[in-house]
């Protein structure tokens, strides 16, 4: 067969690309092959180009492409060529197209829909597996007249005998007889090149030499290489990883939960944690669970890839996302609480910086998420529902009739000194505990009879950090305030 060899300006170096299609948000599994592919540039000192396959029009999107682009960025995947778009390309595919028809490696095809479907129909009832038969190949159709107003698809002339044979970095050797491959459709009737053919010619221009994409492209591969080795190109490495299922073990989809990048960023993940857990998903370096990106790069040199499909488990994630938080710097995550109470049109005057720093210090080490930090601040910042069930079933477990005397002691204290009183005394950590501690002494009552009711009514929680630590975030104002509320809510119950 003639070959043509086109456009290779890039003649060496690891290369290595991710191209997805701007139909929908950059989902998890997608979100791990660019990983494995910049990481393996990377590894190797080469280049990790993003391509945006869109040549899919009616579906592609630029807020799927926008999606796409900052969910890279996100992650911090940065590409050191592109994004490239398919639809800006146009002219160097027909230009392809046009070589290929005149050296004898694509022809046109007249033949209709019903025609091809009358001919697949043909085959099932025989017993033989639907493909086309190269009726409009030229040696088969010698004089034969297009028909009128039908406009032709352009189709690859796919070899006839042998095996496309490749070595997947993933799977191993893989060998499909060609056979099994019919004559590939590489434009449309309307001209418009296809999905198979673009890829090619772009991973040729681009001197791509590592494909790392899901194994629902392996049935892709044996065209893919059929097509370059025509062109007269070296075909690039193959590794194709196995999907990601959902932890009931099925195909990872909406329904387990966050499957794009957006999404768990919305949920509080950090992208180093997102990073760090996706590395170790389909692919082990010992026993290590825990690394830094930089260890990652380090490590990853496309071996220990696994043959099986990996679990999404959003606990081990969590665990994961834990790690990093305590790991994470005060400036990190002030800014994270800031950008997550915006989302919530919350703020107040009085919790600031320092209130948020002071907070941050208590519950870091509680934190699953960022979204657990958020839901900490609005518990300083909103004033609990006392009708909601679980806050009256906590207070009514907690609140003993004993402890209601030492409660109004407390307010009362509260009131004098640090409300109607003078305004400059703070009601630091300190002072609180040694209130706390001189009415429990004077009331005989314990620490919990006291502390757990002030947890349910000032922050809705019945565990909390220290509780003169956290209740000194709050304005002694605001403290008084929902006690007394608590209070007269507890007596109007009881009457």
């Amino acid at each position: 067969m003639a070959s043509v060899v086109v456009n290779q300006s890039i003649s060496s170096g690891i290369r290595t690309r991710f191209a997805p299609s701007p139909t929908g948000f950059l989902h998890i599994g997608g979100a791990r092959t660019a990983l494995f592919a910049w990481a393996f540039a990377r590894h190797f000192g080469g280049q990790f180009v993003l391509r945006i396959e869109d040549t899919d029009v009616e579906r592609s999107t630029p807020e799927a492409t926008q999606a796409i682009l900052d969910g890279m960025t996100w992650l911090n995947l940065q590409a050191d060529e592109g994004p490239f778009f398919q639809t800006k390309r146009m002219d160097r595919y027909r230009e392809v197209i046009a070589i290929m028809l005149d050296k004898g490696l694509a022809y046109r095809c007249w033949a209709s829909p019903e025609e091809l479907d009358e001919m697949r129909e043909s085959q099932r009832e025989q017993g033989l597996k639907p493909r086309y038969d190269g009726r409009w190949r030229p040696e088969q159709s010698p004089g034969k007249s297009p028909p009128p107003n039908v406009s032709p698809v352009i189709r690859f002339r796919n070899p006839d005998d042998g095996s496309v044979v490749w070595k997947d970095m993933v799977k191993g050797t893989i060998s499909i007889a060609n056979s099994e491959l019919d004559d590939l459709i590489i434009a449309r009737s309307d001209g418009t090149p296809t999905y198979n053919f673009c890829v090619v010619v772009d991973d040729l221009d681009m001197g791509i030499s590592h494909v790392i994409r899901g194994d629902d492209h392996v049935n892709n591969t044996p065209r893919q290489i059929n097509i370059l080795r025509a062109l007269g190109g070296q075909e690039p490495v193959y590794g194709h990883l196995p999907m990601i299922h959902g932890p009931d073990g099925q195909k990872l989809s909406k329904r387990h939960g966050a499957v794009s990048v957006t999404e768990f960023d919305r949920q509080g993940f950090i992208p180093e944690a997102v990073v760090n857990y996706l590395a170790r998903l389909g692919w082990s370096h010992g026993d290590d669970e825990l690394f830094s990106r930089e260890d990652f790069i380090a490590w990853f040199d496309g071996s220990s890839l696994s043959h099986s499909p990996s679990q999404l488990d959003y606990d081990k994630l969590r665990w994961v996302n834990q790690h990093y938080i305590k790991q994470a710097s005060e400036a990190y995550l002030l800014a994270e609480l800031q950008r997550r109470l915006a989302w919530r049109s919350l703020h107040a005057k009085w919790f600031g910086d320092d209130a948020a720093m002071v907070m941050i210090a208590l519950v870091r080490d509680r934190l699953n998420t960022l979204e657990d930090l958020a839901d900490w601040a609005c518990s300083l910042l909103l004033a609990p529902n006392l009708e909601d069930p679980v806050i009256a079933q906590g207070i009514g477990q907690a609140l003993k009739p004993e402890a209601v005397p030492a409660v109004e002691a407390f307010l009362g204290k509260l009131k004098t000194e640090a409300v109607t009183g003078d305004q400059s005394l703070a009601w630091t950590a300190d002072h609180i505990a040694q209130e706390i501690k001189r009415v429990i002494g004077l009331h005989a009552i314990k620490m919990p009879q006291l502390a757990i009711p002030l947890r349910w009514w000032c922050f809705g929680r019945g565990q909390t950090p220290a509780v003169d630590a956290m209740l000194s975030i709050l304005p002694p104002s605001v403290m008084a305030e929902r006690i007394e509320a608590g209070l007269n809510h507890y007596r109007g119950a009881g009457s």
